[in-house]
């Protein structure tokens, strides 16, 4: 019987797979993972002024009306 992965373990082994999908280039692959980061901040700053305080339970700040 094995050991059930821990969270860490986990998370090495994503790392181990990114960077071996960037054929072992460890600047590739940050630059990748930095792209990808940004692309989903954008699409965060998107979705954020569709949803309101009260659905969102107020993670985020509560808009301004002027």
């Amino acid at each position: 019987m094995t050991d059930p992965k821990t969270p860490e373990d986990e998370l090495e082994a994503s790392v181990d797979a990114a960077i071996v999908a960037c054929d072992d280039d460890l600047r590739a692959t940050i630059r990748v993972l930095m792209v990808a980061n940004a692309y989903l901040e954008d699409e965060l700053a998107l979705a954020i002024p569709a949803v309101s305080y009260g659905y969102s339970k107020g993670w985020h700040a509560r808009r301004r009306v002027l």
